[in-house]
């Protein structure tokens, strides 16, 4: 592996995590309890616990992708947000977090383990870094209007903190 790879494996498994340019993913969302997780901003088209379900939902999707699956694409983007702003219950709620967390550490063992220079048969034009990338960004995103809604509704920061570790 080059020095360019493991620079960028690096700096992947970092911007999954979450360091330097916001905090530690998992401070965002571990606290939120499911009352706050199904809140709906009138403002917002959706609620903390479907913002988490989308993220999921692609984030399933670009693993499997990855690792070198077909998965079946989804007709239109809608199929990624849960029609209910809520969970069923409590337990749900921190199953959908756990789910989410679990993505992520599946995201980072995958920049250690695989090839992520390497074209995907499924996707040619596409690389598990790529892929990888892809979560990141895709997830830093939708954390920051996590981050807004926790403010709006006064529950920031999060008893780990607000600011980068």
């Amino acid at each position: 592996m080059t020095q360019t790879n493991t620079a960028f494996r690096d700096a992947l498994i970092k911007s999954l995590r979450g360091e330097r340019g916001h905090l530690p993913t998992i401070n965002a969302i571990t606290d939120i309890n499911m009352e706050l997780a199904s809140h709906k901003q009138k403002e917002l088209p959706y609620s903390i616990y479907q913002l988490v379900k989308h993220m999921s939902y692609w984030q399933d999707f670009l693993l499997a992708l990855a690792k070198g699956e077909n998965p079946e694409r989804p007709k239109s983007v809608s199929e990624s947000w849960p029609e209910h702003p809520a969970p069923v219950d409590e337990e749900e709620w921190q199953k959908t977090i756990q789910h989410f967390c679990d993505g992520i550490d599946e995201a980072c063992h995958l920049a250690e383990t695989l090839s992520i220079e390497e074209p995907l048969d499924a996707w040619p034009s596409e690389t598990p870094g790529g892929l990888l990338r892809n979560i990141a960004s895709h997830n830093s995103y939708h954390l920051g209007e996590i981050v807004i809604m926790r403010r709006l509704n006064g529950a920031w920061p999060p008893p780990t903190g607000g600011f980068p570790a």
